[in-house]
């Protein structure tokens, strides 16, 4: 198997790619921090695939700054589709596989059904349209690709929902969340462990996936179980997403149907609350 290059890996996906592949011992991987490989920079990254000749890139690198990105369109654009465009153009040149991560917000989620890869995509903020765009400039440049949607990341590393929840919890006696937006919380690790499986298990089921953790829950019983795992006293209080207004619209549901990663991919897919609980035990260490 020929080197394995990762962009954006000095991100929250990107460490915890580093630890899961530190424990399966895969030593022909490469984290290239955005200073050393922009997505941007097209020179530079043919100088990296010509150094590397990589059999299969990770893109973790992206713009996620949900409400930010209403206001910063173009930034927001040039990182999520013309970065991906870049990385897209040089797989098909060099014959490399691109793993590249997207997410729920491609979808309006204003149903009720968990949400399948081939359901219309019709984003509603600035961030999930050039998210999609990022989707929709690979295929004329790579049939060899698999994208993976996710949903709710989080982690020991970076800054994310959980991360933030034991930080209010310590500082607050009450806590106000959101009760009507229903999803999956995602542990990075998880994520960071099926790209791998995709990679070392050679599949060649190219296409578009959604991973998310199994399960459906709200924002507010997120948080119910981050306090109560962390045995936190903090009093959460629900409330509607019209009480907490943002800068960008949020789906109200995108639960995400697991069914063809499980079956195409041979992907085993842990429980929201196990991973949680897997996660909360590595923050208290």
């Amino acid at each position: 198997m020929g080197s394995i290059l990762v962009f954006g890996g000095a991100g929250q996906l990107g460490q915890c790619l580093q630890l899961v592949a530190q424990q399966r011992s895969i030593s022909n991987i490469v984290f290239l921090p955005e200073e050393q490989a922009n997505i941007l920079n097209t020179d530079t990254l043919r100088g990296v695939f010509a150094e590397h000749q990589p059999a299969y890139i990770i893109n973790c690198a992206a713009y996620t700054a949900v409400d930010k990105a209403e206001e910063e369109v173009d930034i927001a654009r040039r990182v999520n589709r013309d970065g991906v465009e870049n990385l897209a153009r040089l797989c098909g040149e060099f014959g490399t596989t691109l793993l590249h991560v997207s997410t729920d917000f491609v979808f309006a989620g204003t149903g009720n059904e968990p949400l399948l890869e081939t359901d219309a995509a019709e984003p509603i903020s600035v961030y999930g349209l050039t998210k999609l765009e990022g989707e929709q400039v690979i295929p004329p440049h790579t049939s060899q690709y698999f994208i993976l949607r996710t949903s709710w990341l989080y982690s020991e590393y970076a800054g994310n929902f959980v991360k933030t929840m034991l930080r209010f919890g310590k500082e607050r006696e009450e806590m106000r969340v959101i009760w009507d937006q229903l999803g999956t919380p995602t542990y990075a690790i998880d994520l960071a462990g099926a790209l791998l499986h995709i990679i070392q298990t050679g599949s060649t089921a190219y296409g578009i996936y959604h991973y998310s953790n199994e399960g459906v829950t709200s924002w507010y019983d997120f948080a119910v179980a981050i306090f109560e795992l962390g045995g936190l006293p903090t009093r959460t209080v629900p409330i509607r997403t019209a009480e907490y207004p943002t800068k960008a619209t949020r789906p109200t549901f995108s639960v995400m149907d697991k069914t063809k990663a499980k079956t195409a991919l041979g992907l085993a897919i842990p429980h929201w609350r196990e991973s949680l609980k897997v996660c909360m035990g590595r923050l208290a260490e």
